[in-house]
């Protein structure tokens, strides 16, 4: 249920409550990009990154969304610089440390997928006393998708679903869309409705494809280190006006 000071907020904006996004995923593009345009070194941009990161959270939360997932480091990252690779995984530590107060204040529920291969052992203690700490929170879920890529996802998926065919505990016949969303590192949450991308790039790039089979997309030109509260609004603007039909007719 969306609180009464949520919907204050909403009114404010032009918006309503049923009309909101139950689950936004954010591809978060362009930091480097941001600190290469200003004569800064990539890393810089990743640390400046981490504002609009509190932000959205923050304005998510109070607007009443249900879940929001943060793509902060693909499967496919790890070709990056050594350097840039280990600058990230000491922000996401740090962020972790240092949020965790703002994660319980907001009565915020954390949770993360993809793999924990090549994490490093600080990122993986942080995340499990972040996890034990807001297990039983009860506002918006804030998904973290670190050393996460769909492919592997549905690879790891389809492999589960192989073992226990060949455990017998599952009949192949039996397999079904529900069988396989099951057995995804998502298991639980609700599908994406809305995927934001910033930095003008019109791709997915390999961020949960089959959860996103029918979420809206909605892309700025604007790259992560600048988006802030008036971008997040006009996104939420526009996923509200559009008729999401999921492959059927608008009802006269």
């Amino acid at each position: 249920m969306v609180s009464s000071t949520a919907l204050e907020l909403l009114a404010a904006e032009g918006l309503q409550a049923d009309r909101l996004p139950r689950h936004i995923a954010v591809i978060m593009d362009g930091n480097g990009r941001w600190a290469q345009q200003r004569g800064l070194l990539r890393v810089e941009g990743h640390r400046r990154g981490v504002a609009s990161v509190r932000t959205i959270v923050e304005e998510s939360a109070r607007l009443g969304i249900e879940q929001l997932t943060l793509y902060c480091l693909s499967s496919e990252n790890w070709k990056r610089p050594k350097r840039e690779l280990d600058l990230l995984l000491r922000l996401l530590e740090q962020y972790l440390v240092e949020e965790r107060k703002e994660i319980m204040r907001q009565d915020l529920r954390f949770a993360m997928i993809g793999r924990q291969e090549g994490l490093t052992p600080g990122v993986l203690r942080e995340v499990q006393r972040t996890l034990d700490a807001s297990q039983n929170n009860r506002g918006m879920c804030l998904c973290l998708a670190v050393n996460y890529g769909s492919r592997s996802e549905l690879s790891d998926a389809v492999q589960q679903i192989a073992r226990e065919v060949a455990a017998g505990t599952l009949d192949p016949a039996e397999v079904s869309e529900e069988t396989i969303t099951s057995r995804l590192y998502t298991a639980g949450m609700p599908d994406p409705d809305l995927v934001i991308r910033t930095a003008g790039e019109m791709r997915i790039s390999n961020f949960l494809l089959w959860q996103i089979s029918y979420a809206e997309l909605w892309v700025t030109e604007k790259c992560w280190p600048e988006f802030r509260r008036p971008d997040l609004i006009a996104a939420l603007k526009d996923y509200a006006a559009r008729d999401r039909r999921f492959g059927g007719l608008k009802t006269p």
